[in-house]
């Protein structure tokens, strides 16, 4: 796995939300932009960690701070996501890997001593210049706003 590094910057990207509108990396320029890669929408870590994201938005909106979701889930999985826990910010989906690839998420995992393919929890936050400052490699998913939050 090779992840973007420190002082690296944002990749170029287009990907469809959870209404399949387009969004893409360019729309954020001159803004601050988080983004977190999680594995599987409605599972128990993913689901407190953009539930966090949620309930943090309106603190995160106040530093300038843009929050994006990214998994390998499909548009529809997203849309229920979303409308089951009422998130407040843009979940992609990247079924194709693409995005995933660029910032070096996908990789070797070991679950129960299987060892698998799949997305690593990653977090990576840019600065308004969208130079890398700071990659949580293993964010904390009940408290991932206020984690995110001091990093500015």
């Amino acid at each position: 796995m090779n992840t973007l590094t420190i002082g690296s910057k944002l990749p170029s990207f287009t990907g469809l939300d959870q209404n399949g509108n387009s969004i893409s990396s360019d729309s954020y320029a001159g803004k601050r932009l988080v983004i977190f890669f999680y594995p599987k929408d409605d599972t128990p870590g993913c689901t407190a960690q953009a539930c966090s994201i949620r309930d943090g938005q309106e603190a995160l909106v106040a530093a300038g701070v843009h929050v994006i979701g990214i998994s390998a889930d499909s548009v529809a999985s997203h849309t229920k996501f979303v409308n089951k826990y009422e998130l407040n910010f843009p979940l992609i989906s990247d079924t194709d890997k693409q995005i995933i690839q660029q910032f070096g998420v996908w990789g070797p995992k070991k679950f129960m001593g299987r060892v698998y393919d799949g997305i690593h929890r990653m977090t990576f936050i840019f600065d308004e210049t969208h130079t890398l400052i700071k990659v949580l490699e293993k964010p904390n998913t009940k408290d991932h706003a206020n984690e995110v939050l001091s990093c500015f």
